[in-house]
């Protein structure tokens, strides 16, 4: 039996797809730090009351700061990480005592590569789309910058990539270039059982650490005079 997770926020972007073999073709060197920014559209009035009951969910970092924890492992080529610090809250929806709108979290890999990540429910409806999700990789010999669902005030299309290294600057708009090799390459796997969409342990452990990061979060709050202007 093969067992896999749709990490949506790197198996089906194009930009972050097209991050990964840069990587692999050495474009930036090795990669030392990741860090992940995964805000969120929340549209309280058309989410079931499950979303925001907590033993449904799951908590902030267990979901949608799982597809953070598992692009930090697959851009460092990492086989685990441990979990440093992580910080859970709620700052806006008191309606529901239950409900987590931020969240955020620090990892370093079993490589020495580090990570930082935020997950948030704060997208204002002023953006074009659901959340401006972005990821910074910082390798030995350049960075790159992965815009992956717009570039705001500027580019309204998804799948915008920034590469610096020794060779230049370049900028990159993917949408509709790369594909999304992961439900072909999965689909493989389970008939002819190898693992080249994505490794059984990568899956497991990505998994893992995010309800070990969710389990482990400190609770913050911020006192309603701290609003004041």
């Amino acid at each position: 039996m093969k067992w896999g997770i749709y990490y949506g926020e790197r198996l089906h972007s194009e930009s972050s797809i097209f991050a990964g073999q840069l990587i692999e073709e050495g474009a930036i060197g090795w990669v030392i730090q990741v860090i992940g920014i995964g805000p969120h559209r929340a549209n309280p009035k058309h989410r079931p009351d499950w979303f925001f009951d907590l033993k449904y969910y799951g908590g902030i970092l267990c979901d949608i700061g799982s597809h953070q924890i598992e692009q930090f492992l697959h851009f460092t080529g990492a086989k685990g990480a441990k979990v440093l610090h992580s910080k859970i809250g709620n700052y806006h929806f008191k309606q529901y005592p239950k409900f987590q709108d931020f969240g955020d979290a620090t990892l370093v890999a079993d490589n020495g590569a580090t990570f930082y990540f935020r997950v948030d429910w704060f997208t204002t409806d002023g953006l074009d789309t659901w959340g401006d999700g972005q990821v910074f990789i910082l390798g030995t010999e350049g960075y790159i910058e992965v815009r992956k669902y717009i570039d705001i005030a500027r580019d309204s299309r998804d799948d915008h990539l920034y590469l610096v290294n020794h060779q230049g600057e370049k900028h990159y708009q993917l949408s509709g270039k790369v594909g999304c090799p992961f439900f072909g390459e999965f689909i493989l796997d389970c008939l002819n059982g190898t693992e080249n969409a994505m490794a059984q342990e990568h899956a497991f452990r990505a998994a893992e650490l995010c309800i070990e990061a969710q389990e482990k979060a400190v609770w913050i709050e911020m006192a309603e005079s701290s609003f004041a202007f």
